[in-house]
């Protein structure tokens, strides 16, 4: 078995999963996957923000530049991605 989330990087798309629905809240959303019945807080706004815009960006990298989040912070942005790959939040796009 591959781990899901080893090609993970600014040049891959990737999308929310066709199962998990956000619920807005004021502190960012709640992440809820109705497969495997996991529930993730996504603490930032920003966050929330690259979480949706993933599906109609062409790549990560793409999804960042949109939701506004400085290159510094990159890194910090792709372990928090790296996280819902594993939970099964977002999925590798085709």
């Amino acid at each position: 078995m591959t781990d899901p989330t080893a090609e993970l990087g600014l040049d891959q798309p990737w999308a929310l999963s066709p199962s998990v629905q956000l619920r807005p809240e004021p502190f960012g959303a709640l992440a809820y996957h109705f497969g495997n019945r996991k529930l993730i807080f996504l603490k930032r706004p920003e966050l929330v923000a690259v979480v949706q815009g993933l599906g109609s960006a062409d790549d990560v990298r793409s999804a960042l530049v949109a939701a506004g989040v400085a290159e510094t912070s990159w890194p910090a942005y792709l372990t928090a991605l790296e996280g819902l790959a594993a939970s099964d939040m977002i999925t590798r796009a085709a």
